[in-house]
């Protein structure tokens, strides 16, 4: 595929970083208006940068230390002392003990050698550990003003328009050339299956998407990815199979389109600005967390489920088959249900309960295909219906915070989901977004396998916060028809400014 596209080469993830965040000032930056909310929203998505190059940066040195300790039998040693049973057990443990007796034993200086090198991989294991803790904490610190900016945007009544510094035309140029180029990324990229945890330690989700393999964007990451299923090969473990990396594929490009088209159309749409919506689908693919995590099914799909769901917030049960879809995947979404309950309850709550009902029952229907035996464990993973833990955690709560802490953080999340069923009390098209975004923000501080790198759940969301005009008058009982009794409904007027 690289040869088609002329030898095209990703670059490297911090040139990206500062070539997207001149060009997002550029493009988007009010410079008539340096102290408006739309400029101290955009600082706020730059700086999320330098924690996933932290982050990164760290698992990249974790990446390298794991090939280190292949390469010298770190990892294997273990392994070796159990060989698995077998009919030739006592042959083969007669044949080890051979070879052990065999072998000369190592000298002094060997054995300091192996000493030192022992006590280098560790600092450096330390190292790796300490860089990303603190970039999930510097993602954490941002995405907290997020959260915080989200909130008050309830409050903020008016909204001036603010028109990125470009036409639509040359926006939809800039967003169809980086989607051409991050497509690439994706179908050059080499599959990497997911790191598994054992039957009793699964991530909580949908078993199938899980199952899918991730697609590394990045040229670090993807280059260990390659050599680590070499690896694997060789020691019998072979790499995901053919027809889940095409899966994969096609299930990130569809999502990413999906994702995109959504949020043009609620531009157009909903905010009756067309630029707004093609605003948002560029700095979408301008943000360099897009760039490096672009292959990610467990991101991706629950963002363009989400993004349809605001879509077709008019048509409840249309609303309600996307959200369901969301939080079957990756049950965060779930939370949203109260908030979502509370828009509808004056028009068309039984038609959204319906679709989420409906697509929970399918979704949970088709996990009987995996055998009668396991759809309990199954039916578990796909709601997390477990005790919060605290073994095998990553992010902040696997490299340094205490896992007790996670219990308050996750109280909290679940009163707020409950608060927005009641605050604020008329609730719109433009509370709908930002209260949504604002839960898929507060879900990354207790999210205990990376919290606070699924950016993807809440920046379509964050984004159509930024740029929508005045909602007030977008209420459920104005656009919502009748049902099939009555299919009359209120036309949208278009909106220039506020």
């Amino acid at each position: 595929m690289s040869e088609f596209l002329l030898h095209y080469k990703r670059p490297d993830p911090i040139t990206w970083v500062y070539l997207s965040s001149f060009l997002t000032i550029g493009l988007f930056f009010v410079f008539h208006r340096f102290w408006s909310i739309r400029n101290f929203d955009l600082l706020l998505l730059i700086m999320l940068s330098p924690g996933l190059l932290m982050v990164y940066d760290g698992r990249r040195q974790s990446m390298q230390l794991a090939e280190w300790d292949a390469a010298f039998g770190f990892v294997n040693s273990s392994d070796q002392a159990s060989p698995p049973a077998s009919v030739d057990a006592p042959r083969t443990e007669s044949a080890a003990s051979q070879g052990e007796a065999s072998r000369p034993l190592p000298s002094d200086a060997d054995l300091a050698v192996r000493s030192l090198q022992a006590e280098k991989r560790e600092q450096s294991q330390r190292r790796s550990e300490r860089l990303q803790f603190r970039g999930f904490l510097w993602l954490l610190t941002i995405q907290a003003l997020i959260l915080l900016r989200l909130l008050l945007d309830c409050a903020m009544v008016r909204r001036p328009l603010l028109a990125p510094n470009l036409t639509v035309g040359g926006l939809f140029f800039i967003g169809t050339s980086m989607l051409v180029f991050l497509m690439a990324n994706v179908l050059t990229s080499t599959a990497r299956q997911q790191r598994e945890h054992g039957p009793s330690l699964s991530r909580a989700g949908y078993p199938l998407m899980h199952a899918l393999p991730t697609l590394p964007t990045r040229p670090d990451i993807d280059r260990h990815a390659a050599q680590s299923n070499l690896v694997s090969a060789s020691d019998s473990a072979p790499p995901p199979a053919t027809w889940r990396v095409v899966v994969a594929r096609i299930i990130v490009i569809t999502a990413h389109i999906a994702v995109l088209v959504g949020i043009v159309l609620i531009g157009f749409q909903h905010f009756g600005n067309l630029r707004a919506g093609a605003a948002c689908s560029v700095l979408y693919l301008m943000v360099p967390y897009t760039a490096q995590m672009t292959g990610r099914v467990d991101h991706v799909l629950p963002a363009a489920l989400l993004v349809w769901a605001v879509l077709m917030y008019r048509r409840p049960i249309f609303a309600g088959l996307f959200l369901g879809l969301a939080g079957s995947l990756v049950y965060y979404p779930l939370f949203l249900l109260p908030l979502w309950t509370s828009f509808y309850w004056q028009r068309g709550l039984r038609r959204f309960s319906l679709g989420v009902a409906i697509t929970m029952m399918m979704m949970t229907a088709l996990l009987l295909f995996g055998g009668l035996e396991q759809f309990g464990d199954r039916l578990r993973q796909m709601y997390g219906l477990w005790l919060p833990r605290s073994e095998q955690l990553e992010g902040v709560w696997g490299l340094g915070l205490l896992p007790v802490w996670r219990l308050p953080v996750l109280v909290a999340f679940v009163l707020l989901a409950w608060v927005f069923a009641i605050w604020p009390a008329q609730k719109n098209l433009g509370t709908l977004i930002s209260c949504s975004a604002a839960l898929m923000v507060a879900a990354q501080f207790w999210h205990g396998y990376g919290g606070g790198l699924y950016i993807a759940w809440f920046l379509p969301l964050l984004l159509l916060t930024i740029f929508r005009p005045n909602l007030e008058d977008r209420v459920a009982l104005k656009v919502i028809g009748g049902g099939t009794t009555s299919r009359r409904r209120v036309p949208e007027m278009k909106i220039e400014a506020a």
